[in-house]
């Protein structure tokens, strides 16, 4: 008997404790996702105390998503090999030193090779936790256990401000970091002590070239992007990291084809399913993460928000993508019509919130709630169709390699929705000031009376509508794709089913 025939016939039950398991695990996930968005609410307080820059923000930010995602496929693919349960209390043994680390920083640059470390133990987590949901639950339970893990994983991203917010409220900057640190040991406790160990000896072995291809190229890309609008877009500095990322890409390509046990199976790709899915998975995550990058800071630089009014105010789109979700209203709309048009419908409610906080959302708060509540509308639609197009584009043999591709998109997505709308953000803001201002506070701190500092916050709400709009743009246009592959893909596979139908019937043969 195989491993994977042991591992399915002895989770045929489910496990007698997956519920308390199943608590603990969305503990160390919202944990972990947390920390992709708990940071913005903090951007005042590290630019005043740490000196940050524009640039070492979006680093802070980018170098935890960017390691993280580099890194899913091969935490999953090693967690297969070694054992879930060794994998998931390294990650969060890793995630509770990284925080440490984080919290006692000195410089911005202390704080972005930290929050690196944290994104290892994160990839080692949000893989591990997943699969030992698979693992612990029978079929009958599965899909729901499932669904409450990918609600976590909403709430994760967006309640970040929330929770920074209030912490900053009443402690220094380095409180968003320490409150990891007793959840990582609770959830340390538990996993060895509740969940059971769990492994296939003959999985894929762990590509860990290709792990570090995809991180640097990936890093390398969104370099170029964050110092555009600093150095200028044919800057020697500019084009020779986007030429480096992109050759590492392709290498990274390469080497994924000519190796028997790669990190992504390059072939997948020939899936026209399952590149739909792909499209819509990052630019989902690329206008939830830019857009709540950027709106935090918007509240509190020129609306004036304190760190928690901010984070209260970016909640409603977590309240909105949650409620939906427990409300199974995306699942309903996949059962009544198909996967294409639900994913359109998502994208677009997801395009239309972004537009309408561009439009209405620049001075006034009740603009940009209108747009936060269609874009968790958005979102709680068109996420659950995606997560399921991806693992049925995949072979079942290959579901673990799914979850990592899903969780890879999402990481990435979000850390490229960071860059690429900070980026126009402040190539529309730097174009409206001084070119000489570094960043929005050093601007307002250098303003001379009170009408240079309005024109100095209108510049930057300026630069939110456009970047906005850009997202909106991108979200439509992979909404659209999205549709059409997913569409053309089904077409394909119905053909395919009725043609041996036709083929055997005499009528039709005669």
């Amino acid at each position: 008997m195989t491993a994977t025939t042991a591992e399915t016939r002895s989770t045929s039950t489910g496990h007698p404790q997956r519920w308390l398991i199943l608590g603990v695990i969305c503990l160390a996930q919202l944990t972990v996702l947390l920390d992709n968005t708990v940071l913005n609410v903090a951007i005042p307080s590290l630019t005043r105390d740490l000196g940050a820059s524009s640039s070492d923000i979006q680093w802070m930010i980018n170098a935890y998503s960017l390691v993280q995602s580099g890194l899913l496929l091969t935490a999953g693919s090693s967690a297969d090999r070694y054992g879930r349960k060794k994998m998931l209390a390294a990650g969060l043994a890793l995630f509770g030193i990284g925080s440490l680390v984080a919290a006692l920083a000195q410089s911005s640059a202390q704080l972005i090779a930290a929050r690196a470390g944290m994104g290892i133990g994160g990839a080692l987590l949000i893989t591990t936790t997943l699969a030992v949901v698979v693992q612990i639950f029978d079929d009958a339970e599965r899909v729901k256990a499932i669904g409450l893990w990918a609600t976590v994983n909403s709430l994760g991203f967006a309640v970040g401000p929330l929770i920074g917010g209030f912490m900053l409220n009443h402690f220094w900057w380095g409180s968003i970091f320490l409150i990891n640190i007793p959840v990582a040991v609770v959830g340390l406790i538990a996993v060895l002590k509740l969940v059971p160990e769990s492994k296939n000896p003959q999985g894929d072995r762990p590509d860990l070239l290709g792990a570090l291809l995809s991180t640097v190229g990936m890093a390398s890309v969104v370099y170029a992007i964050i110092s555009g609008p600093a150095h200028g877009w044919t800057s020697a500095q500019v084009v020779v990291a986007a030429a480096v990322g992109i050759v590492v890409l392709a290498a990274f390509a390469w080497w994924e084809l000519r190796i028997p046990y790669p990190m992504l199976d390059m072939h997948f790709f020939r899936n026209q399913k399952f590149i739909g899915a792909v499209a819509g998975a990052i630019l989902v995550a690329f206008g939830m993460g830019g857009s709540l990058f950027l709106l935090t800071q918007h509240l509190q630089f020129v609306l004036g928000y304190e760190p928690l009014e901010a984070g209260l105010r970016t909640a409603p789109l977590a309240v909105t993508v949650v409620l939906l979700n427990v409300l199974g209203l995306g699942a309903r709309l996949l059962k009544r019509t198909s996967t294409p048009v639900t994913i359109a419908t998502g994208m677009t409610l997801l395009s239309g919130g972004l537009v309408l906080i561009a439009l209405l959302g620049g001075h006034d708060y009740l603009g940009m709630l209108a747009g936060l509540v269609v874009m968790g509308a958005g979102i709680a639609i068109a996420m659950p169709a995606m997560a399921n197009a991806i693992m049925s584009a995949i072979p079942p043999e290959k579901a673990g390699v799914g979850a990592g591709v899903n969780g890879t998109l999402a990481e990435f997505g979000n850390g490229l929705g960071v860059a690429v709308l900070g980026a126009v953000l402040n190539s529309r803001f730097l174009a409206l000031v001084s070119a000489s201002a570094a960043s929005l506070p050093a601007a307002l701190a250098a303003a001379k009376g009170p009408a240079e500092k309005a024109r100095i916050t209108d510049a930057f709400a300026s630069g939110l509508e456009t970047s906005q709009l850009v997202g909106a743009a991108a979200v439509l246009a992979g909404g659209i794709l999205a549709a059409v592959l997913l569409k053309r893909a089904e077409r394909a596979e119905e053909a395919e089913r009725t043609e041996p139908a036709e083929l055997s019937d005499p009528v039709k043969t005669a």
